[in-house]
């Protein structure tokens, strides 16, 4: 009887602990551990909530990140969409003077438009990247010359390049690219956009491609004014804006550039020197698998 009472005792303390425990991940602490290592049924609950916990608090820890960034992302969204909104408020109190000369009526109406169009692109690349992230892009893969893609890449940036006097050379030899035609593209024209924005006249780009039995590659390159080695492991980071940047740099565009070429299964790497240039690596695996975002 002894006995009995001794272990029903034990298994009473247990459970309660059992209770205790559970209270305290309730209210929010998950630092405890309720492990130990007597066989029985008891242990192996305790095991179980314990994994549970672990779980628990790993999925609390990965929504306060995706919390502090969101809160980062809409309070960095709000900064870019404010300062041109403000410029277009006071160019449009100005437009409203009756006595404003007609070419600043003209040069004010020019820059309003100018602004719309840089609101619109940055909602449209927000509307992409919210895609990409929740996993609702298909990429559509198809064969696609090299060639022919990467003139359409080439081709919204030729008067740029022409105006700051730069060189592109191409080798893209006989290549063929297994991928989604226009999500490429975009990708690598935001890419090879950045090494013109961070080349000097007279400067040169390059791109070449090479084809193996295990991957596609594409390389982007410049003989710019490179990135500072505290920012490289960050340039693809959403909404990063590097020592070098540009007044008009929003921090999208690379960010996409990489969210678009992993989806497809590809990997980009960056090597930089200080006054020396930047190269992107962009490798495209061979794969019998459909290209679509996870």
């Amino acid at each position: 009887m002894a006995m009995e009472y001794f272990f029903a005792r034990r298994r009473y303390q247990r459970i309660s602990a059992l209770s205790e425990y559970l209270k305290s991940v309730n209210s929010g602490h998950y630092d405890l551990s309720v492990q130990d290592h007597v066989e029985g049924e008891l242990s192996i609950l305790k095991s179980e909530i314990y994994k549970a916990t672990v779980m628990l608090c790993a999925q609390t820890d990965a929504l306060k990140k995706e919390k502090s960034e969101l809160a980062d992302a809409l309070s960095d969204i709000s900064h870019q969409l404010k300062t041109p909104l403000t410029s277009m408020l006071v160019m449009t109190d100005l437009l409203c003077d009756p006595n404003l000369p007609d070419d600043k009526r003209i040069e004010f109406t020019d820059r309003i438009r100018a602004q719309l169009e840089r609101i619109e692109w940055l909602v449209t690349s927000l509307l992409k990247l919210s895609k990409l992230d929740a996993g609702t892009v298909t990429f559509n893969k198809a064969p696609v010359s090299l060639q022919v893609l990467l003139q359409k890449v080439t081709d919204p940036l030729q008067i740029p390049i022409e105006i700051r006097r730069q060189t592109l050379q191409i080798d893209s030899a006989d290549i063929t690219l297994l991928c989604d035609m226009n999500w490429t593209a975009e990708a690598l024209l935001n890419i090879l956009k950045n090494c013109v924005e961070h080349t000097p006249a007279g400067g040169s780009l390059t791109i070449l491609c090479k084809k193996n039995p295990l991957f596609t590659q594409i390389t982007l390159s410049d003989n710019g004014t490179g990135i500072d080695p505290s920012d490289l492991p960050h340039i693809f980071d959403r909404f990063f804006r590097g020592k070098n940047a540009s007044a008009d740099s929003v921090g999208i565009g690379l960010a996409m550039a990489k969210s678009i070429i992993t989806s497809q299964g590809g990997n980009i790497t960056v090597d930089s020197k200080l006054g020396h240039g930047t190269t992107f690596n962009i490798q495209f695996f061979e794969s019998s698998d459909d290209f679509v975002t996870k």
